[in-house]
């Protein structure tokens, strides 16, 4: 383990008392050493999470937030009140590895431009596959779709360690992130108005446009059940997915780039919504309708974000973006799989 360098893993809870006795045991048991501190950060649970782990965990250090801030708010608050030199930042349904936190520490000692690392998510339950929540590392469209190697939209692939290279990705999964300390902090942290979903792509994308680095590190696996908070399909994440994922592309995209993609779309989100209605699912199209009304209500807002987050930009092109559309190559193409993308992040 490094010496003299501390390491936080920050588990943010909200009522997952059921969670902790299947993951936790875990991280506790392969997180030993004397610069290591496993903390739970509860972000105002009402199901007693915090008696259980004081009688259960003693080991684990509490920090109790008092109310629910979300996911975003709710790490920026924890965060703000432990010193460290490096963040891991876990879900509270992940287990892990023997040896799962050096090789994402040497990614950061290695070069001072890393400033995420993002280990191995395959999934909980079906452990030869990987996990929807950052697989082998996450990636973007041109049009600021989101997908992984190992997983594109909803096609989820086996681990067959075609994906055992380390390398640069566009952004790390906030399932399990390695973060460094001072850059986290520096950057003003997660955008507390995401509330949750999407929140560490903004994150990562603003990294990237200053000129920093985002790295996967599959000498590190992790273990993720996925939908602990909201399941999949669920309205109010398909809600948080389209809002966000539009304050994400008015925020970070260059201005020589925004109109074009963002006029694209409008087209595809409409054609997503009308799928849902086809597809007699009322409530999620209320969802993508409701996303796009309060993104043009948060505007004035946004602009604001957008102006000052331009000024740091230095970087406006990324090899880690996917120059096609995702969507086109997905339903139209049928390639379900990255290998069949032809795409070299490198």
């Amino acid at each position: 383990m490094s010496k003299n360098k501390k390491i936080a893993i920050v588990i943010l809870n909200w009522n997952g008392v059921k969670l902790f006795p299947d993951y936790l045991p875990s991280v506790i048991e392969h997180s030993k050493g004397e610069n290591i501190e496993v903390i739970v950060a509860d972000n105002g649970s009402t199901d007693h999470s915090l008696e259980f782990l004081a009688a259960n965990y003693p080991e684990v250090t509490l920090l109790d937030l008092k109310e629910n801030y979300g996911f975003a708010k709710g790490y920026n608050v924890a965060l703000n009140q432990i010193e460290a030199d490096y963040f891991v930042l876990l879900n509270s349904d992940v287990k892990v590895e023997e040896n799962w936190i050096q090789p994402c520490i040497d990614q950061f000692e290695q070069d001072e431009k890393v400033v995420a690392v993002q280990p191995k998510i395959l999934s909980f339950n079906e452990p030869e596959l990987f996990e929807y929540a950052g697989a082998a590392g996450g990636f973007i469209d041109k049009f600021g779709y989101p997908f992984c190697r190992g997983r594109i939209l909803d096609h989820v692939e086996k681990d067959e360690n075609l994906y055992d290279k380390p390398g640069e990705i566009f952004w790390a999964s906030g399932a399990c992130m390695f973060v460094r300390a001072e850059a986290l902090k520096n950057s003003g942290g997660l955008d507390a108005d995401f509330w949750a979903h999407m929140e560490e792509i903004d994150l990562c994308w603003r990294w990237k446009n200053q000129g920093f680095k985002i790295v996967y590190e599959p000498r590190s696996v992790v273990y993720h059940l996925g939908g602990g908070s909201l399941e999949y399909g669920n309205p109010k994440k398909v809600y948080l997915n389209f809002r966000n994922n539009l304050y994400m592309l008015f925020k970070n995209l260059p201005k020589k780039k925004f109109l074009p993609i963002f006029l694209t779309r409008m087209i595809l989100d409409g054609v997503a919504a009308a799928k849902f209605l086809l597809g007699a699912e009322f409530k999620a199209f209320g969802a993508v309708a409701k996303a796009h009304r309060d993104f043009y209500k948060n505007l004035s807002a946004l602009r604001k974000k957008r102006k000052e987050l331009l000024k740091l930009a230095s970087v406006n092109n990324h090899k880690q973006i996917y120059p096609k559309s995702i969507m086109w190559k997905f339903f139209v193409q049928k390639k379900h799989n990255f290998a069949e993308l032809n795409f070299k992040p490198e």
